[in-house]
């Protein structure tokens, strides 16, 4: 598999970061949009399936603490949280593109996605039931917050981004995973 160069993903993970920006104000016009839609997990677990985990957690890390800073969302007082979440994404996301070879893009497409979004919601919660609210954090709160509420923007996640990265595979944006004629259609 070629590889994208340093500076290209350098530069796709600042347009990531522009979108982890960009992406909530679209979705805040709607009450509560942004955690149902989840607007901003799109370009972290975007950029670390296609640039890996240091460029995943970059955006991660990078991408709400640009967004509240720049357009007060998150609130400051949610933010630690949400960088430690979509900083996990962002890592897991590109570790699992870096280890899940099947021969077939769409499958360790979602293999990678699925997993990271699973083992993301875990750690996420445990973060935040011993750092962030302590005391304050319990089974049922998880749930519904990192489930129930979240669903949709789960469902578009799944739909949307192995989509995403195969067109642009196919545009020759980013490089082929596997040889012609290995990938899955």
């Amino acid at each position: 598999m070629e590889k994208m160069s340093y500076v290209k993903c350098s530069i796709f993970t600042a347009a990531c970061i522009a979108l982890c920006i960009v992406l909530p104000m679209a979705f805040h016009a709607v009450p509560m949009a942004g955690p149902r839609f989840l607007p901003m997990h799109i370009p972290v677990l975007l950029c670390g399936l296609i640039c890996g985990w240091p460029f995943g957690l970059l955006t991660g890390l990078a991408g709400p603490l640009l967004s509240s800073l720049l357009t007060g969302m998150p609130p400051q007082a949610f933010l630690p949280s949400m960088m430690v979440e979509l900083g996990f994404y962002g890592l897991l996301t590109g570790l699992m593109m870096q280890f899940v070879r099947t021969k077939k893009v769409y499958l360790d497409l979602y293999i990678s996605l699925v997993t990271a979004m699973v083992i993301g919601r875990i750690l996420a919660g445990i973060s935040r039931a011993l750092i962030f609210s302590a005391g304050e954090y319990s089974m049922a709160v998880w749930t519904t917050s990192f489930f129930v509420t979240a669903l949709p923007g789960i469902i578009i996640q799944i739909i949307l981004l192995p989509s995403i990265v195969f067109a642009l595979e196919a545009a020759r944006l980013i490089p082929r995973r596997y040889p012609k004629g290995l990938n899955d259609k």
